[in-house]
């Protein structure tokens, strides 16, 4: 389904048919149709639809205004997905400036729905979690290493692999241990509070945490989050509605965007 996921994607502008999806997967409609509804929760046509930037428009129209609600009602941290608990602390701020020095970090690498996906972290949690479908895995590894040199680096998978299960399939408890500077910290924590599914800006951003000067300085924060998907600055746009970009390629956004709406289209449905 990775590849079905990318091939929607690359192909979106031309509106593919659901037998030209299918001829290019090797499968029959009928068959591709099936597997694809099951893994991802709607049909390659929905999610098709789910792709398209006047969807991204609709949720910056529609429900970008829940972050300061969430803000407002105190609904941030761990609250912010309901079928994923999520705890968090971070490094002291001389922790980060000595670049992680004397901090052991393990790796490692796991399939993801969004392709192939490498996770960082030490004994408190995830500190990194990166996407290599379309920046490959040698400049996603070099990235997250770059951040925090000083550290020691030791691949063990095993060692991350119930966090990364959690992230990935929503159950269980996904630990962070955020390392960046405060005002870093600041905007992820933000970003936190966006709930599933929804959406909004980085003007916005700016001004739930006091600086809505600061708008040009939460985008480079947003862009410089080393734990994707679970500090989710995919649900960040412009201000006129457009994906803006994404640091593990603009794809990964628009995939985990139609992803987290089709898990909340199944949830209202479910509860209606």
């Amino acid at each position: 389904m990775e590849a079905a996921l990318r091939l929607i994607e690359a192909e979106a502008g031309r509106q593919p048919s659901l037998d030209a999806l299918a001829a290019r997967m090797g499968l029959s409609p009928a068959h591709f149709q099936r597997l694809f509804s099951r893994w991802v929760g709607v049909s390659p046509k929905r999610y098709l639809q789910w792709l398209t930037l006047d969807h991204a428009r609709t949720l910056l129209r529609d429900r970008h205004s829940l972050l300061d609600a969430a803000l407002e009602s105190g609904l941030s941290g761990p609250s912010r997905l309901h079928d994923l608990f999520l705890r968090w602390e971070a490094m002291t701020p001389g922790e980060f400036a000595r670049g992680a020095e004397g901090l052991t970090l393990r790796y490692g690498w796991f399939d993801s729905p969004f392709g192939p996906a490498l996770a960082m972290g030490g004994d408190r949690g995830l500190c990194g979690l990166a996407f290599a479908a379309e920046v490959g895995p040698d400049a996603a590894l070099a990235d997250l290493r770059a951040r925090w040199p000083e550290a020691r680096y030791i691949e063990d998978p095993a060692a991350l692999a119930p966090w990364v299960e959690a992230a990935f399939r929503r159950r269980g408890e996904a630990r962070l241990q955020l390392i960046g500077a405060p005002f870093q910290i600041k905007v992820w924590e933000a970003l936190l509070a966006i709930p599933s599914g929804h959406v909004t800006t980085y003007s916005d951003i700016a001004r739930v945490i006091g600086s809505p000067r600061a708008v040009r300085a939460v985008g480079t924060a947003v862009g410089r989050n080393p734990v994707s998907l679970l500090i989710p600055c995919h649900r960040a746009l412009r201000k006129s509605g457009a994906l803006g970009g994404y640091h593990w390629g603009l794809g990964v956004k628009r995939a985990m965007l139609a992803w987290e709406t089709a898990e909340l289209t199944r949830s209202e449905q479910d509860a209606a």
